[in-house]
């Protein structure tokens, strides 16, 4: 037997030999989080992988209504009277600075200013000026930062819902949610960590990596609860198995795997047996977390929505249920907000789709005493252009997109109430005050759940990735 023949078979052995444990160890962390829970560190213990929060936090859980298409922020958040004098003019040259556009409006002859048609007025003892067509959003002024000055790296939606959910444009890497629950767990067993819903329809198609794991455990990307039908596909069991039969199945399902994993002691097949564990503790839970039968119907009448129907506002609704139960990040996905034409009309009809429901959440959340640890985050993946994509019409045009600066909106979890961070131009095309980029937005969403973005690591193919990546700074000014 020749030298390297011999390190070989002892490698194998040592690896045969331990793996059982690694195996056990790998399983153990999953199934009883809370045996591991006694590290020391700064903050409280968690159930997830960090065991101790960094320092402690002011938030437990994130509910994230994206707004798939990019709303145009001049005419929700950001108002500009000087845009609107400028109607029908050309763009300054000293505004757009030979900044880069999308083919969709490069080749136009001219790029004509286009102000907002809708009217600003203050709201709150803010003072926070909102659009008339998002009046129930404006009634909660007082509640919310609204940031004016992100920015992206993105110009096309693809690109850049991927790049605000994950800190990266290509696909592969974990969203924000994945983060939170590879980091934190979920605070309720029977329940996913990560949960997403779906509303709208037509605009740009939804990805599943807009909610996925990446390279992370796949444990970690969100399950996708459905508003019609069986909430999860496949929970059910088939028609003519009992639960007691599906238990056993599961059982001998679980033993073999656990012979594989004491053979190699992968921990992706401790989360397999995990998976197959939550699922059945899942046929409990999930209707009665779905069954809104219960709910008085004052909370339909407060959020705007019919029973039985599905609706944006309804998933507001289970969105306020997961947050009573425990879940750590909810995502509610509302699509058809690109808006490159027919603006005037469409802008008022897909405002009052999400209008009610999203401030009916931050309200409902708040008399209950969980807006105070809950974070509420509103917005899309960029922003859209001062001057008009096509002709000016009444009722005609539209804008292109624009990824120099946008609005979002956030609540709760130790944001700051009643503020406006950050200021643009008088086109709404750069920032001159106080710019938020996504990865700074993605260190402080860290920073309030208790965690340091700088030490939330997974090591994949060799390095050690994060959610922000080489970036990021704590945005101190959007902080209660």
């Amino acid at each position: 037997m020749n030298s390297f023949t011999e390190k070989f078979l002892t490698r194998r052995a040592f690896l045969q030999r331990n793996s059982t444990g690694l195996g056990a160890l790998a399983l153990a962390s999953l199934l009883k989080p809370s045996a591991f829970a006694a590290i020391p560190g700064n903050g409280p213990a968690v159930p997830g992988l960090l065991k101790r929060l960094h320092h402690e936090p002011k938030a437990k859980r994130v509910i994230y209504l994206f707004m798939s298409g990019a709303p145009s922020h001049l005419d929700l958040y950001d108002p500009k009277p000087k845009l609107v004098e400028m109607t029908g003019k050309d763009l300054p040259d000293s505004i757009r600075q030979g900044q880069r556009i999308t083919g969709m409006t490069s080749g136009q002859k001219n790029l004509f200013c286009v102000g907002s048609p809708f009217k600003f007025t203050k709201h709150g003892q803010s003072g926070t000026e909102f659009s008339e067509v998002i009046p129930n959003i404006a009634s909660i002024a007082d509640e919310m930062t609204c940031i004016r000055s992100v920015f992206t790296e993105a110009i096309n939606h693809d690109p850049a819902v991927t790049f605000f959910g994950t800190g990266h444009q290509q696909p592969g890497r974990p969203t924000m949610g994945a983060w939170a629950s590879y980091g934190l767990g979920s605070e309720n067993s029977d329940l996913p960590g990560y949960i997403c819903m779906q509303s709208g329809g037509g605009g740009q198609p939804l990805q599943s990596r807009y909610w996925g794991s990446g390279f992370l455990p796949a444990q970690h990307g969100a399950v996708t609860f459905r508003a019609a039908g069986d909430a999860v596909l496949y929970l059910s069991n088939p028609p003519g198995l009992s639960s007691t039969a599906r238990r056993s199945t599961i059982d001998a399902m679980n033993e073999l795997n656990r012979l594989q994993l004491g053979a190699l002691g992968d921990p992706a097949i401790a989360a397999q047996i995990e998976n197959y564990e939550l699922a059945f503790r899942m046929q409990t839970s999930v209707p009665e977390l779905m069954d809104l039968s219960q709910e008085p119907d004052s909370t339909f009448e407060l959020y705007g929505a019919k029973k039985g129907a599905p609706s944006f506002a309804a998933n507001c609704i289970i969105a306020r249920r997961l947050a009573e139960r425990g879940a750590r990040f909810i995502q509610l996905n509302h699509r058809d907000w690109d808006h490159h034409g027919g603006l005037p009309k469409a802008m008022p009809n897909k405002a009052k789709e999400v209008d009610q429901g999203a401030a009916a959440l931050v309200k409902d959340l708040k008399q209950r005493g969980l807006l105070k640890d809950t974070i509420v985050i509103w917005g899309g993946e960029f922003g859209r252009t001062a001057y008009s994509q096509g002709e000016i019409k009444p009722e005609s045009f539209g804008r292109d997109h624009h990824p120099r600066c946008f609005s979002i909106w956030a609540a709760g979890g130790g944001f700051k109430a009643g503020a406006v961070h950050g200021a643009t131009d008088d086109f709404g095309y750069n920032i001159t005050r106080d710019p938020v980029s996504v990865h700074d937005f993605h260190a402080t969403l860290l920073h309030l759940l208790g965690v340091d973005h700088l030490k939330l690591t997974h090591r994949h193919e060799g390095r050690d990735y994060r959610l922000t990546d080489i970036h990021g700074e704590l945005v101190k000014g959007i902080l209660a």
